[in-house]
């Protein structure tokens, strides 16, 4: 891994010039592999320049179900792909008890990079990365949506309630001024491995999740 110079660091702590950069490179993708390839190029970001990948998405990019995180830990920051750590782990056991696995999902973050000492990404570093989870939910083109935590929740449904008062309850996502997705917001699965009393509430979550994709299939 580079590391760039104090100058260079400097230059690139997000500010409205990087975020009408990010809006314009989105746009710019015209599918999923050269949204991967723009965000890879990207250098509008400080958090870029203190990670180790670009952690862009696992799964089945035709299903017709998306999952967005927060942002890449330690273990997603070392191997680049989402949700492969202990919460990875224990969202894969969540999936398989709705009969779900990585090849009938699609799942990625609201921010691309670790944040470093995965501390919570800044209101601008959140701005920044908007741009791209936007274009990514458009190109893709799920059917419903599935936001893990409060920091997808908030900046994707533009609201400042917490995921506890949130959670379970659906609602809709508008990627763009042409389309609305159903979406549900639930808690991260980091949440639930410290917090494993409240494993009950995302079960109902996940239940109202299976329910939803068989009517979408029916």
């Amino acid at each position: 891994m580079n590391t760039p110079s104090p100058q260079k660091m400097a230059a690139t702590v997000p500010d409205e010039t990087a975020v009408s950069d990010a809006r314009q490179a989105a746009r710019d993708a015209q599918s999923v592999d050269a949204l991967r390839e723009t965000l890879s190029s990207f250098e509008g970001c400080n958090l870029r320049f203190g990670a180790r990948s670009t952690v862009f998405a696992d799964g089945n990019p035709q299903s017709d179900i998306m999952f967005i995180g927060e942002a890449p830990g330690r273990d997603e920051d070392r191997q680049g792909l989402p949700f492969v750590g202990r919460a990875g782990q224990l969202l894969d056991k969540m999936l398989a008890a709705i009969d779900l696995d990585r090849t009938g999902c699609y799942i990625t973050n609201m921010i691309p990079w670790r944040p470093p000492g995965n501390r919570s990404p800044t209101p601008l570093e959140i701005e920044l990365c908007r741009p791209f989870i936007e274009r990514h939910v458009e190109l893709v083109e799920p059917k419903i949506v599935v936001f893990l935590g409060n920091v997808s929740t908030k900046a994707l449904l533009g609201t400042t309630r917490g995921i506890l008062s949130l959670r379970g309850t659906w609602s809709e996502y508008r990627p763009n001024n042409d389309t609305t997705l159903p979406a549900l917001p639930t808690l991260h699965p980091a949440y639930l491995l410290r917090n494993p009393a409240q494993k009950k509430l995302s079960w109902q979550d996940f239940l109202s999740i299976r329910d939803r994709l068989d009517r979408i299939s029916a």
